[in-house]
């Protein structure tokens, strides 16, 4: 069986040759670049530049040679830049950035990057942007949208690996002032989503015809809980955004055979049943340690209607916190607990932080394979 097949199985729940795994497809489940650096490292690959795919989170493109030492089915979509240079934010670690990517030392030696009046920084000794969220690219702004449509078939024809493609809106967006405007005006919001869902459906149109065969599924974003509980009522939701949020994936869904994966961090178990009526097919980052999500609960509940996609190491207790052993016993606890029946794609709740170290990513991704059988 192929990765592509692979993860395919999965993600229709049937049951694969094995769980598949995943690092780096998508920019919740990928690497900082200074973990990754020292993850080529300690695996005993050569080291050169990492390119960044990510220049707020400061991620890492996850290379071919660590996928096949780790064993993963999966690969980040991005077209590479027409021109690079190297961006170095402290000795040892040389990142290959487009040339439109500036940051700007301060006198604080922190990084900063503005546009317009946006503006967010990298403290010294810092492994992230903080501040407005300032992507390094636009999905649907040309040439960009054509180059991906280009690498989407190049990855499809010339390698095995599944991937996905990002940049479709989730009908609410994950700032508390928005989920304020929810409650107070909630007539505006939606009539606004009524808009956004009309350019939605002729981005879909053009997205199913150009890239449709060449990718397994199509990402949003947008956080609904926080560590402790829901950011707002899920009856609200269901009001303002689920109805638009449904048509658009009734229109993927009836005209393709695409999978609708939505990142959602935090507490948002609640808000699982309105999702899966929707047609959500995929929920990461399955962030088992914020409140109410107990893993074997989220199997046994919603585990034949949706397909989990990480969950499957605690990065904020153990992954961050303990060795090794620690880190190998916690994978093997819950990839037994997702990975029955298909619906489950392995990889960290998250991405692996700057300061992780390579041991225990190493740990991780080794216990996920040795426990990958079905």
């Amino acid at each position: 069986m192929t990765s592509r097949q692979r993860v395919t199985e999965a993600i229709n729940h049937r049951t694969p040759d094995r769980m598949p795994i995943d690092l780096g497809m998508h920019t919740a489940t990928g690497i900082s670049a200074f973990a990754y650096q020292r993850l080529r490292a300690h695996l005993g690959l050569p080291l050169s530049e990492t390119e960044l795919v990510d220049g707020v989170q400061v991620l890492a493109r996850v290379e071919e040679d660590v996928l096949k030492a780790l064993n993963c089915d999966c690969i980040y979509l991005k077209p590479p830049a027409a021109q690079y240079r190297t961006w170095e934010p402290r000795n040892g670690y040389p990142f290959k950035v487009p040339d439109y990517y500036t940051p700007v030392k301060n006198d604080k030696e922190e990084w900063v990057i503005t546009r317009g009046n946006q503006s967010m920084r990298m403290p010294k000794g810092g492994y992230f942007f903080d501040g407005d969220w300032i992507a390094m690219e636009r999905a649907w702004v040309e040439p960009f949208f054509s180059d991906t449509v280009r690498e989407a078939e190049r990855v499809y024809k010339e390698t095995d690996y599944f991937t996905a493609f990002r940049g479709f809106h989730p009908y609410f967006e994950a700032d508390m002032d928005y989920f304020c405007d929810m409650l107070t005006d909630p007539e505006r919001l939606i009539e606004e989503n009524a808009a956004i869902l009309k350019t939605e459906l002729e981005r879909a149109a053009l997205f199913i015809e150009k890239m449709g065969p060449y990718v397994g599924a199509v990402c949003m974003s947008g956080d609904l809980g926080s560590q402790s509980a829901p950011m707002i009522n899920p009856k609200i939701f269901e009001q303002v955004s689920a109805p638009f949020l449904k048509k658009f994936c009734d229109f993927m869904h009836r005209n393709s055979d695409l999978k609708i994966f939505l990142h959602c961090c935090g507490s948002m178990e609640p808000f699982l049943p309105a999702l899966i009526d929707c047609g959500i097919d995929i929920i990461n980052p399955v962030q088992i340690s914020a409140s109410g999500m107990d893993p074997v609960m989220l199997k046994e509940r919603y585990g034949k209607d949706i397909t989990f996609w990480g969950g499957g190491v605690n990065t904020q207790q153990v992954l961050s916190q303990q060795g090794p052993t620690e880190v190998a016993e916690n994978v093997k606890y819950l990839t037994d607990i997702f990975k029955p029946g298909g619906g489950y794609v392995f990889c960290p709740v998250h991405n692996i932080m700057g300061d992780i170290p390579p041991e225990n990513i190493a740990a991780a991704y080794r216990a996920a394979f040795t426990n990958s059988r079905m």
